[in-house]
């Protein structure tokens, strides 16, 4: 069966020797995550994924200034579609956009997907503490919209008055975790998407595409809490919460191989809503894989996960 995975990571060399210098840290990620050649091509097909589409590990260019962001951001998407051009039926991406210069951001966004031939965006997270629902931020909304681009919304380090405040007082290693990988940028992502809906961003773009991982960062166990307490006639919305959670948002796997939170996500949003990823190299493919492979699952159902949802909302 097919399968596409949605979120799948590189960095290029100038991106290690800035923002991206952090990965270092990270034992056996630098290799993998720099190769967009053959050794990536054979863990895909060592775990039985047909397409990967990439996109540029956290923290991106989201917490660069303007002019740094626009020449990091392009130069990324550069390399990028050089390795895609290699290997066309084999990877795909996500653009890099410098949202922190908004306009430059969209047309961006328009270059990587007329003439680069990319399926959208990805955005980590905030953008010096900034999120999204920001007026500031209005242009790459629009342009994403005017493009039918999904938007991948990813987690990033939360600001440094958030860590400071509600994650420090421990190790460093232990703050770091907590803040990143072990909660906080999980619950930074689902309170961006929040943002997102009490913003009125999808009452102004009804058909703008959201797509966020780690079967939804929290949200699906909530949805019932939004529903009961942040009601349309307290927000302004046209809809309830969880109408915007069904219709402007998608969910993928992305190292949460958890079967409880799977069936939770799914009973909430549906089935139709989920798609598969690995999170490589920061989660294995093979172990995602054999995941899916091994849920409860029709055919019908696995092959929507495994790629129909994908090939739907990616217009592939």
């Amino acid at each position: 069966m097919r399968t596409i995975a949605l979120e799948e990571h590189y960095a290029t060399a100038g991106f290690l020797r800035g923002p991206g210098s952090w990965l270092a840290s990270r034992a056996g990620v630098i290799e993998p995550i720099a190769d967009l050649g053959d050794g990536r091509i054979a863990a895909m097909d060592e775990a039985g994924i047909d397409l990967a589409v990439l996109s540029l590990a956290a923290p991106g260019v989201e917490q660069l200034d303007g002019p740094k962001a626009v020449a990091l951001a392009r130069e990324c998407n550069d390399e990028l579609a050089a390795a895609v051009a290699r290997y066309p039926e084999r990877l795909a991406g996500f653009a890099s956009v410098p949202i922190s210069a908004p306009d430059a951001a969209a047309d961006e966004l328009d270059r990587a997907m007329r003439k680069l031939g990319f399926l959208g965006a990805v955005i980590n997270g905030h953008s010096q503490g900034r999120y999204l629902d920001d007026a500031f931020f209005e242009p790459i909304l629009d342009r994403a919209a005017a493009l039918n681009a999904p938007i991948y919304l990813h987690p990033t380090i939360p600001p440094a008055a958030v860590i400071e405040s509600s994650y420090a007082g421990f190790s460093p290693e232990v703050t770091f975790a907590f803040a990143t990988v072990g909660w906080g940028w999980h619950i930074n992502t689902a309170t961006h998407v929040l943002r997102l809906i009490l913003g009125g961003v999808f009452d102004r773009y009804p058909d703008l595409q959201i797509i966020i991982g780690h079967m939804g960062e929290g949200t699906s166990f909530m949805l019932p809490r939004f529903d009961a307490t942040l009601k349309p006639e307290l927000t302004g919305l046209k809809h309830p919460i969880s109408t915007y959670l069904r219709r402007n948002v998608h969910y993928t796997f992305a190292n949460f191989n958890d079967e409880a939170t799977y069936a939770n996500l799914v009973a909430h949003v549906g089935i139709d809503r989920v798609a598969f990823s690995a999170d490589y190299p920061f989660g294995s493919m093979k172990t995602a894989r054999e995941f899916l492979d091994k849920l409860p699952l029709t055919d019908d159902e696995r092959a929507r996960i495994s790629h129909l949802n994908a090939e739907k909302l990616l217009g592939l």
